[in-house]
């Protein structure tokens, strides 16, 4: 082979590889960042790119949401108890070129300000806001979070509690006071019985009170309900004698005016 022959390859073999190394691909889900001699030109769109090779530089970005567990840390409440409470953040590039360059790893920068954010909000609350208000906590921490990362080119999307572990003494405190709201309904609960019981019976000693023979009534159905067994005892009640008392006045009062009518049916005659 003559010596044109030889650099003609060695041309398309030189070629090549340039070519090689000045191409790249860009997922969809990424961003890729060019730096030229140290210094940003701009980011790139997915795709197929190229770029100058040795001279220019491209980092991939992940614009992909990242979930973030939060360890469990030790807070003290406003109230002085000492809980376990961890979360899980969810956060999202949204500046490809801020997140490379105001920050150095913004993975570990974003957990470590999320536990101490996790900690200032929590220590703000008392044991009950923090078991009954986590939804307004959740919020408080996204909002403080994004103030910090939106110069970091991150955006957080979402932060939950995750776990809160109590003491076994709290665990234990807290389960009297439960039993003991729990008693204090039922104490309430049985008292508004009673005194509807009592209004009621008041009703009917009224009614009572305005018919006796109501009361000498209700008395036999009383002795029915006891006769029910014949073994039992019945004892009768000392309203029984008022009632043979009014049965005696009422037959001498018809004796009575028997007899009148029968002097005044004579006297016609």
């Amino acid at each position: 082979m003559s010596t044109g022959t030889y650099l003609l390859i060695t041309l398309i073999v030189l070629l090549l590889i340039v070519a090689a190394l000045s191409i790249r691909i860009v997922k969809q889900y990424e961003r890729g960042v060019v730096f030229r001699l140290g210094r940003v030109i701009g980011a790139r769109e997915p795709g197929l790119r190229f770029i100058i090779p040795i001279v220019d530089v491209m980092h991939h970005v992940s614009l992909r949401v990242v979930t973030l567990p939060i360890q469990s840390q030790g807070i003290i409440t406003r109230d002085n108890v000492s809980v376990d409470v961890s979360a899980v953040a969810y956060f999202r590039v949204v500046d490809a070129i801020k997140s490379l360059v105001a920050i150095e790893n913004v993975h570990a920068a974003i957990n470590q300000i999320a536990q101490t954010t996790l900690r200032k909000v929590v220590g703000q609350h008392t044991l009950d806001e923090t078991l009954s208000e986590t939804d307004r906590i959740n919020l408080d921490i996204r909002q403080i979070l994004d103030i910090t990362t939106i110069e970091w080119g991150v955006e957080v999307t979402l932060v939950e509690l995750k776990d809160i572990q109590l003491p076994d003494s709290m665990k234990r405190a807290m389960a009297k006071q439960a039993e003991a709201e729990r008693e204090k309904r039922a104490k309430i609960i049985n008292a508004e019985g009673e005194s509807l019981a009592a209004a009621a019976l008041g009703d009917a000693s009224d009614t009572m009170m305005a018919h006796p023979l109501a009361l000498q009534l209700r008395n036999l159905q009383s002795l029915v309900e006891i006769g029910v067994d014949r073994n039992t005892t019945v004892v009768f009640p000392s309203p029984i004698m008022t009632t043979i008392s009014e049965l005696g006045e009422f037959i001498s009062h018809e004796a009575a005016a028997s007899a009148a009518s029968n002097g005044a049916a004579n006297g016609h005659r």
